[in-house]
């Protein structure tokens, strides 16, 4: 049994990796071109009048906020729009009635959202290389903020597209949630720049834990305990899982 569980998720993965690699154009090529606008724009253009944060050049200081930008958008991107098409389309009742567990649906799309959200990420870091040079301070923690993130967002997206009804449904969260808390989260400055109640209240955004572990394994540098960064992480992609699996398990919003 543990080997057809095996065969469907990978047969899943494959899908969702042949799905957005088919459309490569749409997926993979937007994303490295805004983040190379924004090097341009804000590291070039406006870094070389702001100086230098925390002993690196304003566009060493970004480009790690930037990569985890691309990243959390994609896998979350990914994940909503692949599993509320397959909703839609009626073909996750195929998933549903067929001998899979629960687990195997959820682990099959996060990790095309995962594979996604790694291929955008080394693109936006082989582009970033044009602009500053390559610095990596702990690769343990590249590895992990960006492996842990992009699990996170996957099981997001899922959500999102779990609760969704139609397809306006997958860009409410995106547009009014998640483009706002990414852009407060510390892609552009630093957190000590803020006064004391906005640094307290910028403490409430998940994704300043992301940006700061993240900016740490390439930088050596974080706003935040590297602790609490795995922490705040760890309990997130718990608790989404959990939710993740009670509502599929439930069929909510699955089955008509």
């Amino acid at each position: 049994m543990t080997h057809l569980y095996w065969v469907a998720l990978k047969s899943i993965w494959a899908k969702e990796i042949n799905r957005f690699m088919r459309i490569w154009i749409q997926t993979l090529v937007p994303p490295v071109i805004t983040m190379t606008l924004y090097f341009i724009i804000f590291g070039n253009l406006i870094g070389s009048r702001i100086g230098e944060m925390h002993g690196f050049s304003y566009m060493q200081f970004i480009v790690p906020g930037l990569i985890m930008m691309a990243v959390i958008t994609n896998a979350y991107a990914n994940v909503a729009s692949s599993f509320f098409s397959a909703k839609f389309q009626r073909n996750i009742e195929e998933l549903l009635v067929a001998p899979v567990p629960t687990h195997v649906i959820i682990a099959g799309y996060v990790g095309g959202g995962v594979a996604r959200a790694l291929c955008v990420g080394v693109l936006v870091t082989a582009i970033s290389l044009f602009f500053v040079p390559f610095h990596v301070h702990s690769w343990l923690f590249v590895g992990l903020t960006l492996l842990m993130t992009a699990i996170l967002f996957s099981l997001a997206g899922l959500l999102n597209a779990v609760f969704a009804t139609t397809f306006d449904d997958i860009s409410l969260i995106p547009t009014f949630v998640l483009t706002p808390l990414t852009y407060l989260g510390g892609v552009f400055y630093s957190l000590t720049l803020l006064p004391p109640f906005w640094q307290a209240l910028s403490h409430l955004n998940p994704i300043v834990y992301m940006i700061s572990g993240f900016r740490f394994g390439f930088l050596g540098i974080t706003d935040v305990p590297l602790f609490t960064t795995v922490a705040v992480l760890a309990v997130f992609i718990i608790a989404f899982y959990i939710l993740c699996w009670y509502l599929i398990q439930r069929g909510r919003g699955l089955r008509s």
